[in-house]
């Protein structure tokens, strides 16, 4: 592999590489660590959780909640302090978005079995919008659920699901290792046969 020195060198090199033809928006979408310095202004954040919003969900329920906080603010540095070690990279992001989701049914407070994946899906929507103005997304599990409940007040019928970290893309060089030489690495995934069967399940 060539030397990266650039964030458009890194983009390129982390584009996915299919083996069916499928959107550009697809292929360009990827869980960046290396974040600009640049901010995200509120109106462009406001077109992100709208692009959520628009989401498919069960029964229209439209389950999903975020908390987002800008980089420098108080609720930036609690969010941040609630990840793993492994995800301390993030306080380079622009903004931390907390994903959270209602568990039960609005109407008549029985649970609702799609939450996580309509919640799921809202993110995803997020995301693709995000790509369509070059703002790179990273969604984190790996986080202190404890110390997330009692800094934000969460109520029971709240789950949270991901903190995601937002930015435009930086320098893989500001990153430690082994973080560095993943923001560059070749992005990988099952081929189609492994996880799609035709008619039924192998046995």
């Amino acid at each position: 592999m060539n030397d990266i020195t650039t964030p458009f060198q890194a983009q390129l090199a982390k584009a996915a590489d299919t083996q069916y033809p499928v959107s550009d928006l697809i292929t360009k979408r990827w869980s960046a660590r290396a974040f600009s310095a640049e901010p995200i202004d509120q109106h462009t954040l406001n077109t992100l959780l709208e692009a959520a919003a628009w989401s498919s969900s069960s029964m229209n329920e439209q389950p999903w909640v975020y908390v987002y906080a800008h980089k420098g603010s108080e609720s930036f540095q609690k969010m941040h302090a609630s990840l793993m070690s492994g995800n301390k990279w993030a306080d380079g992001a622009a903004v931390l978005l907390l994903s959270l989701a209602r568990k039960n049914f609005s109407a008549n407070g029985q649970p609702n079995r799609h939450y996580l994946h309509d919640v799921g899906a809202a993110n995803t929507s997020l995301l693709l919008q995000a790509a369509t103005m070059d703002i790179y997304g990273h969604m984190m599990g790996g986080f202190h659920m404890d110390q997330l409940l009692a800094d934000f007040n969460i109520p029971a019928d709240l789950e949270p699901v991901c903190i995601i970290a937002l930015g435009y893309l930086g320098d893989h060089e500001q990153l430690e290792e082994p973080y560095r030489t993943r923001e560059i690495s070749p992005r990988t995934r099952k081929p189609l046969e492994a996880f799609s069967f035709q008619d039924t399940l192998p046995k």
